[in-house]
């Protein structure tokens, strides 16, 4: 008599569901706590050793600073911010089109790599006041500041990663006859861009650095001018609230970036923070 089929049917495989992303992960409670125990620290320090607001003002000091003169750090930060914005976009728009001929060109390679490395020996605080000579004391020489300081971390960056392609995927193409423009529409390209990202992600906090340097060397607005000023009248108050600023635009214009890079390149994002597949 013919066996009866099994009752144990195995279930079909399920497919596995679609991946899916997951926040990056910070959270904020953690450094929003190391900052409390810090700033009471500080001022805990400060009041006990009887510290002179001169020499190091308490951060109830510096917050007090910052709401009464909040209108007027605004009015600064926003020059600030035009030159950030301005110099960083034009350093883009330089940097990786020069890393793009560097990769594509050995003659220019050969010739423009080693001057660009000795260019970063040049101390940019010593570039200012020439510029300042050249352009004035307007926003220009500002820009060309911010330039000198956030190109060479995009140019390098996006220099690596078009560096950085497969040679077997390159030959690969080739042989299946794609022109050196699609190989670089469709693989150079793409797999550069998270260098590319990396890059002005360092760029964008280094330019306001840029930012306040060129207003460090001559200025009459912008919250460089505004640190200065606080300075030259032993105002350490005003000071950090003017440092606090420039630290509260350094990280909204970093987390735009990133938001930015997590938009353009989901696939990216995925290979760095996805979750298990359920």
């Amino acid at each position: 008599m013919p066996s009866s089929p099994s009752t144990n049917v195995q279930p079909a495989v399920k497919p596995n569901r679609m991946i899916r992303f997951r926040r990056p992960e910070f959270s904020l409670p953690y450094p929003l706590f190391a900052l409390v125990f810090i700033f009471a620290v500080w001022e805990l320090v400060v009041r006990w050793c009887n510290i002179p607001s001169i020499v190091l003002p308490p951060p109830s000091a510096v917050v007090a600073d910052l709401f009464a003169s909040w209108k007027n750090l605004a009015q600064q930060g926003e020059v600030t911010l035009i030159e950030v914005v301005f110099g960083f976009m034009a350093s883009v728009a330089v940097a990786v089109p020069l890393a793009v001929l560097l990769s594509a060109s050995r003659v220019a390679e050969r010739a423009l790599y080693p001057l660009i490395i000795a260019s970063q020996t040049v101390p940019v605080v010593s570039v200012a006041p020439i510029l300042l000579a050249w352009f004035g004391f307007g926003l220009k020489p500002k820009i060309i500041v911010v330039v000198l300081i956030t190109f060479f971390p995009i140019m390098m960056n996006s220099f690596a990663g078009m560096k950085a392609t497969s040679g077997e995927i390159l030959h690969l193409a080739r042989s299946m006859g794609a022109s050196r423009l699609q190989m670089f529409w469709r693989f150079q390209l793409p797999g550069a861009m998270p260098s590319v990202f990396a890059g002005m992600k360092v760029a964008v906090t280094l330019s306001i650095v840029g930012a306040v340097v060129a207003e460090f060397v001559g200025s009459d607005s912008g919250l460089g001018y505004e640190i200065t000023v606080a300075g030259s009248n032993m105002n350490l108050a005003h000071q950090f609230a003017a440092v606090f600023a420039l630290t509260l635009m350094g990280l909204v214009l970093f987390n735009l970036m990133a938001l930015l890079e997590r938009i353009c390149l989901p696939w990216h994002i995925s290979v760095r923070g996805r979750s298990k597949s359920r």
